[in-house]
């Protein structure tokens, strides 16, 4: 690849600011400056005064040893066009917003339709919110109703394609005509506002019919995620008592059909409280059907009208339910609302992807995640935005399923996960440069720290060094982005999510709730509440005071690691519990995993600790290794010496091992438990319901072996 910045330069675009300074946006974007000239640098394994540590005698926080030198300025072209034009602008915004943020929300909210407007912004009450008391909205009328009365009215809503290859295009009228007869169909199976309703199906255009159906009625959905098992899908319906479950006969993923409806009959019949199951046609497999109580969707949604008036719900009104994956213990049911968590996904929807009204926008979360609740259905719909659904894998038929797609549907805004690019590096730049991605403006990445080396990867070969990279941090229980640049204001420095969006206040602590000086690692929390946050775990608020407000007193903590730099930049530093105590200190996995990637022969790793006699805990990694590398010994001594020099002698693996995959679950995460398992004890006993690929972890058994 020709160009200044390779892929793995220690380069940067422009000079940094003074330290202890704000970053402003710089005036020249092509400087070729080395990093010793800038105020960001680098450390190496000898400059340990410069080590970012924790200080604290109380427990001690996690120590954060890497630093990242290359400074991204926002295109000129694209921040003259953007909703938020500088980091002035920014800094305005946040600035105004932390000063009165029920002002700043009241403004957001505005914007939305409001059958009756709210009596009082927010009313807290730790652990509890309630936001816009006594305002009554739809969701369903947000996301549809109030743009057909605009020239929305026939624009495209949703462009779907399915992994055979087909293609549907529905209008803003055609999804909410659907959406209108699906909710007649609920009422007609007897479901009521309040009733809870499970969603299992594939990432076809009815899932989101299905959730705005709902939504219109007032029906709170549980949306389940097509890889779940039976036993998965019985303990979420008994929890929220579900009346009723939508499902479809099957799906597709890489050629071969899952079907579905198999499993949730296996599921139903520990089921008490569900009467009815409705059966969405996607592949025409012969299935089972109970008379009574499976009906098909087809058949059900041609006997009544395609007009159904939105319900008048309270702000509060519970709008879904999602399961955490329930590794360990019981899954958490997290509880998200009407009116705060649209205010918010509508708003970050726009600012953080700088929509524009003739964009065509792809997540390519699986809408049985978070991500694919607020970012591929309610946010971009509430926006009036044309979204591009896709049912299947990356790789099927070939490598390059998404390049191609790119080019042919002209996506503008691709918002995908580290996970996710980091195999498109192994799978080799080839299948993207064959395809013509001119029409993409802006990247994103969600879900986990994307290693900076994966982050120029994507900037270099996918966006063509043109598009911004929005880097966003949120979490199931937060509802939507709380981190991230704003593509047209906002410097990124690959690596980290930047700073938080006006109206969201968070801070780096010790367990004690100490703010940790600059640059040090501690634990990242909320300090005053947002609109889309989670409200309780279903039927249980003890369950949820002790998981995320017991941790750190007067905070909200769910479980990452973070440093703060002299620029204000957080850097996620992982799940504390992916933290490893090597001699006293606490490392976070992910910088380690950083500085394997960094390593031109690595593609992808995964780092763990196992017990030590000696030190208490032993850094184990697992690597995958670029396409036709083979591991062996000496790279083993190589990849050791590349970590310690890094950052430091300290992070050096105790051991490596070569794997040509990583277990992951469907929605592509790294299943880092199963990896402790295996380097503590050779063996797997926790739960493996939600693992894309059986193979992997039969063939790393047999490796340990």
């Amino acid at each position: 690849m020709d160009g200044i910045y390779k892929v793995r330069s220690r380069q940067i675009i422009s000079p940094s600011p003074p330290a202890n300074k704000p970053i402003a946006t710089p005036q020249e974007t092509t400087v070729n400056m080395p990093l010793k000239e800038a105020s960001f640098r680098r450390v190496s394994a000898g400059d340990r005064s410069d080590l970012y540590s924790c200080r604290m005698p109380e427990p001690i926080a996690i120590e954060s040893i890497l630093n990242e030198g290359r400074v991204f300025p926002p295109p000129a072209e694209f921040a003259e066009k953007a909703h938020v034009k500088s980091f002035a602008e920014y800094e305005r915004q946040y600035n105004e917003a932390a000063a009165d943020p029920q002002a700043f929300w009241a403004e957001q909210a505005e914007q939305l339709h409001w059958f009756k407007k709210w009596e009082t912004v927010l009313e807290w009450n730790e652990p509890f919110a309630k936001w816009f008391v006594g305002g009554k909205t739809n969701i369903a009328f947000n996301c549809l109703d109030r743009h057909l009365a605009t020239s929305r009215k026939n624009k495209a809503a949703i462009i779907w394609e399915g992994e055979t290859g087909e293609i549907k295009t529905i209008t803003y009228l055609q999804l909410h005509q659907e959406v209108s007869r699906f909710a007649n169909v609920l009422k007609k199976l007897g479901v009521h506002s309040g009733d809870r309703v499970a969603l299992y199906m594939p990432l076809v255009p009815a899932l989101a019919v299905a959730m705005l159906a709902c939504a219109r009625i007032g029906a709170t959905h549980t949306v389940i995620f097509g890889g779940f098992s039976a036993e998965a899908i019985r303990d979420r319906v008994n929890d929220c008592g579900c009346k009723l479950i939508v499902t479809a006969d099957g799906g597709y993923r890489r050629g071969s059909e899952i079907r579905l409806k198999e499993i949730v009959d296996e599921a139903a019949d520990g089921c008490s409280t569900v009467e009815n199951i409705v059966v969405y046609q996607r592949t025409g497999s012969k299935i089972k059907m109970r008379p009574g109580r499976d009906h098909w969707w087809h058949e059900l949604t041609k006997t009544v009208p395609a007009d159904c008036p939105a319900d008048e719900l309270d702000s509060e009104h519970p709008l879904y339910i999602l399961y955490t994956s329930g590794t360990t213990g019981k899954p958490k049911g997290i509880l998200h609302t009407t009116g705060g968590y649209l205010t918010q996904v509508a708003y970050t929807t726009k600012l953080v992807f700088d929509l524009k009204e003739d964009d065509i926008y792809w997540c390519t979360a699986d809408i049985g995640w978070v991500t694919g609740h607020s970012y591929v259905v309610y946010g971009p719909l509430a926006n009036g935005a044309t979204v591009f659904m896709y049912e299947g894998a990356p790789n099927y038929p070939d490598f390059d399923r998404f390049w191609d797609m790119i080019g042919r549907h002209k996506i503008n805004i691709f918002y995908t996960a580290p996970t996710a690019i980091r195999a498109f590096i192994k799978w080799g730049e080839q299948y993207p440069l064959k395809h013509d991605l001119s029409s993409l403006r802006l990247l994103g990445t969600v879900g986990e720290p994307i290693n900076p080396e994966a982050w120029m990867w994507y900037h270099e070969v996918i966006g063509k060094r043109k598009c911004p990279i929005v880097d966003t941090w949120w979490q199931t229980e937060t509802g939507a982005i709380m981190i991230s640049p704003l593509p047209g204001a906002t410097p990124t420095v690959p690596g980290t999510a930047t700073r938080p969006l006006p109206g969201i206040m968070l801070d780096v602590v010790t367990k004690a709730g100490k703010p940790v000086g600059e640059g040090e690692g501690g634990y990242l929390v909320a300090t005053h509440p947002w609109p889309s946050m989670l409200r309780t775990l279903w039927g249980d608020d003890g369950r949820y005071k002790q998981a995320y407000w017991s941790e750190i007193p007067g905070f909200y903590f769910a479980g990452d690691g973070a440093r703060r730099d002299e620029h204000g930049y957080f850097w996620i530093m992982g799940r504390v519990d992916d933290v490893i105590n090597v001699s006293g200190h606490r490392l976070g996995t992910a910088e380690i995993e950083s500085a394997l990637v960094s390593h031109e022969s690595v593609a992808e790793a995964a780092v763990v600790g196992r017990p030590d006699e000696l030190k208490g805990q032993a850094i184990s990694a697992f690597v995958t290794l670029e396409g036709g590398r083979k591991g062996d010994d000496e790279l083993k001594n190589t990849l050791r010496s590349h970590v310690a020099k890094e950052i430091g002698a300290l992070a050096k693996p105790d051991d490596i091992r070569f794997t040509d995959a990583l277990p992951k679950t469907r929605s592509g995460k790294i299943m880092r438990r199963l990896l402790r398992e295996l380097a503590s004890s050779g063996i797997v006993a926790g739960d493996v319901t939600t693992l894309e690929d059986f193979s992997v972890l039969e063939r790393l058994r047999e490796d340990e072996e």
